[in-house]
């Protein structure tokens, strides 16, 4: 039985749109802190936890794709990835809820930090496709 195998390389536009998404949320979010009024050591905390999940999301992708291709992972490490991308997200919803911010710069942070892990995930997928594949690979149909 023949089947049909699509090798995907990310394209240079959807790659680039990758690291622009994740310089844009980076970016807004640390406009925010800039200009908000809260106090030094409350910017501290939201600049780590920013730092902190996407350190953890790509670490987490990072296994997950691991995982999916057959290395072999620790059960622990696979576990603390997991808790490490869901700590982070409950560190960012425990400060905003209980910061002293309007609703709107509340939901301005939740989305610069949700954009800003997603795009670290995706950079981090082009990033290791691109090196899989090599530079000069093209998607293409193969038959088995």
């Amino acid at each position: 039985m023949n089947k049909q195998v699509l090798i995907n390389k990310p394209s240079k536009a959807f790659r680039m749109a990758s690291v622009a998404m994740l310089v844009a949320g980076v970016t807004a979010f640390l406009i925010g802190l800039a200009n908000a009024t809260m106090q030094l050591n409350e910017k501290g905390y939201y600049l780590a936890v920013l730092f902190f999940g996407l350190f953890s999301f790509v670490s987490l992708q990072k296994t997950i794709r691991d995982k999916m291709e057959g290395q072999t992972i620790s059960k622990p490490y696979f576990i603390m990835c997991w808790a490490a991308a869901g700590s982070a997200i409950a560190l960012l919803t425990v400060g905003l809820v209980n910061a002293e911010l309007l609703l709107s710069e509340k939901g301005f942070y939740a989305m610069a930090f949700l954009l800003s892990g997603f795009a670290a995930i995706t950079v981090q997928k082009n990033v290791r496709d691109v090196m899989a594949l090599g530079d000069d690979a093209v998607s293409e149909e193969v038959d088995l």
